[in-house]
């Protein structure tokens, strides 16, 4: 099999005009689900899809899935699934999700110019809403293909204007009849950018990841009085702000102790919603989040128990009131060894290194692993900037991964 370097590049360069954003340096784009240029970005997917030969199908929450059946392939058989999504964050680059959707196809694409003969048919698909920037905190659509979510609660989920998903994609035309099934798919890879530098310092041109990372975002809450910040004495304040900064310091401080023994835990504060927010008055409620991450989850209780007791003790020593909310909490989930295997010896055959390593951000692909053997493939990415016009992969790295890719697939598919 050859991956054709060209034609991907040109299909992912295509895709990059659709939300394109003006920048000094990089190529950015703002693709939000529901929005024009979403409809433009599945337009031309599909067009790419119907080039190839592959039947597409959309379910009720805008999953696309081309499905390549060659006469090889038992129809009814399970197939091999591959993919990744379109959407971006605001002002991101032109890789994120998108390498993963255009590999898939090169993959299938590649292995019709080869002759491949798989006994499996191979479905290339785009997940709805990954990145979460419009409806919900993310990974939607895989959400409602492994049964996480139902097709109702997340066609009701509602953006900023009480819009629902349901609502946006049938305005783009993009709101299918059927529901795509992951648990019906005998395995699954998908390839993303690394979005850090293990691979670009080890120069290495593909990441076999090991596991995911597990998962917990804590709501918190802290209440004092709004005061006017010239008349109210020091002693006399109840401040909500400074409580809080003496707490985003204490989960840094656990996320460091748990560091000494698993130094792949991660702690951020990375939202804060101050009010009133006016230079002359003293913060009266502060609300912010954690996030917290790790391959281990005893790392992610230890540090949320840390927090717990961080905001026991903000209540005993100032004159404020706290809490925290738990809603969300993956565990971390290990990679399938079957379909790492055959990504490893899909670089061998390649002539081409792989690298272990873990991935601390979720993907599509968390999802997928809980109902089927499932696999996540890194690209090197450059200086390990993402969610950034300056994300770049070189095309020649972006084809040698999806030669790695397209090696797994053609063995999975002819087993």
């Amino acid at each position: 099999m050859h991956i054709n370097q060209q034609r991907l590049r040109s299909d992912i360069e295509s895709n990059a005009e659709f939300g394109a954003v003006p920048t000094e340096e990089g190529r950015g784009r703002t693709v939000v689900t529901g929005s024009e240029p979403d409809r433009r970005a599945r337009e031309f997917f599909c067009e790419r899809l119907r080039d190839a030969g592959l039947e597409i199908s959309i379910d009720e929450v805008g999953n696309i899935v081309g499905r390549w059946v060659p006469e090889s392939a038992d129809p009814d058989a399970a197939p091999v699934a591959t993919g990744s999504h379109l959407d971006s964050v605001p002002e991101g680059g032109i890789f994120d999700g998108p390498l993963g959707v255009y590999a898939a196809l090169e993959s299938v694409r590649a292995m019709q110019d080869a002759g491949v003969e798989p006994v499996r048919p191979v479905e290339v698909v785009n997940f709805t809403e990954e990145e979460g920037q419009r409806f919900g905190g993310g990974l939607i659509g895989s959400a409602v293909a492994v049964g996480d979510m139902s097709v109702e609660e997340a066609l009701e989920i509602e953006d900023e204007d009480g819009i629902p998903l349901g609502d946006a994609l049938a305005d783009i035309g993009y709101r299918g009849e059927s529901q795509l099934d992951a648990s019906q798919w005998d395995s699954w890879i998908e390839l993303h950018i690394e979005q850090s530098e293990r691979l670009e310092d080890a120069n290495v041109p593909a990441g076999v990841v090991t596991s995911i990372v597990g998962l917990s975002r804590c709501n918190v809450e802290i209440t004092g009085e709004a005061n006017h910040a010239g008349s109210t004495l020091m002693d006399d304040r109840s401040d909500a702000l400074t409580a809080a900064s003496e707490f985003i310091l204490d989960v840094e401080q656990a996320t460091n102790e748990r560091g000494a023994i698993s130094e792949t835990a991660v702690g951020t504060v990375g939202k804060l919603e101050v009010s009133p927010n006016a230079p002359n008055v003293i913060p009266g409620t502060v609300s912010l989040t954690i996030d917290v991450r790790d391959v281990d989850y005893d790392s992610i209780e230890y540090i949320i128990d840390e927090a717990r007791t961080s905001l026991a003790r903000i209540e005993d020593e100032r004159p404020v009131e706290t809490s925290l909310e738990h809603p969300w909490n993956r565990q971390p989930i290990e990679m399938s060894e079957r379909c790492r295997t055959a990504l490893h010896d899909a670089g061998v055959d390649a002539g081409l290194e792989t690298l272990e390593l873990h991935s601390g951000a979720g993907h599509d692909t968390m999802h997928v692993a809980e109902v089927t053997d499932a696999a996540l493939l890194f690209a090197p990415s450059r200086d390990g900037i993402s969610h950034n016009p300056l994300e770049w992969t070189d095309w020649e790295d972006c084809a040698k991964a999806t030669q790695v890719l397209a090696g797994a697939l053609a063995s999975l598919a002819t087993e």
